[in-house]
């Protein structure tokens, strides 16, 4: 049987614990604290993740999309394949490391989505990004954590609450997106996108694309009338 493999390590910043990339054969690995947070052999729902949102304004002129978490780079190659020629597309990673692994041993596991001229990196936390846009973007994905159940930073727990909602909310354009990724469903957190006046779609994906019995749960929360 063939071992893993260390190939990087990073701190998450805000105490977010330990973060290592590991090799076996062609899979990678990324794990916190021991714990795999993604894999390069499911991310089917990553896919989907991007192909949701960025199928509802992919016929825009010039869209801006958001994307909260480069992760392996599943859901930046499939918003690069969804979206026309003219789209910007944003990265927000937090973790410098995660940007550096994707220019490098990561890459060709999601086609160098990196290198796409669309594309902007800024390493910085997505909240940031969101809070200071206001009518910026068509669409944003937020594949941060483990969706609204957190697993490594608590920090993130603001995107996913009211105040955070509330600023997503005011950073997309009228008819945009705002498009979540989790592990695992949440009733509470469908009734926030409610209340912070999306309108609400929940899609329940497959975590490896078209077999496997592990499901994923994204949300589609689509900005339309001014909010309540």
């Amino acid at each position: 049987m063939i071992s893993w493999e260390a190939l990087g390590r990073a701190q998450v910043p805000g105490g977010g614990g330990v973060m290592d990339l590991f090799r076996r054969g062609t899979e990678l690995s990324i794990r916190v604290d021991g714990r795999e947070l993604m894999s390069s052999r499911v991310h089917g729902s990553e896919d989907a993740l991007a192909e949701l949102a960025c199928g509802k304004v992919r016929t825009r002129p010039e869209a801006r999309v958001l994307i909260g978490g480069l992760g392996m780079g599943f859901t930046l190659a499939a918003a690069l394949r969804t979206l026309q020629d003219d789209a910007v597309v944003e990265i927000s990673e937090l973790v410098p490391e995660v940007v550096a692994w994707n220019r490098g041993p990561i890459g060709p596991v999601a086609g160098h989505p990196l290198e796409d001229p669309r594309v902007l990196v800024q390493q910085r936390d997505v909240g940031e990004v969101i809070r200071e846009g206001e009518d910026r973007y068509d669409a944003i994905m937020l594949d941060v954590d483990n969706g609204p159940t957190g697993l490594t930073r608590s920090d993130n727990d603001w995107l996913y609450g009211h105040t955070g909602l509330a600023a997503a909310w005011r950073a997309l354009r009228r008819g945009g997106v705002l498009a979540v990724w989790s592990a695992a469903p949440d009733r509470a957190f469908t009734r926030r996108l409610g209340h912070a006046g999306f309108q609400v779609e929940e899609v329940v994906v497959r975590a490896r694309g078209d077999k496997g019995g592990r499901r994923h749960t994204i949300w589609l929360g689509r900005r339309e009338a001014p909010r309540r």
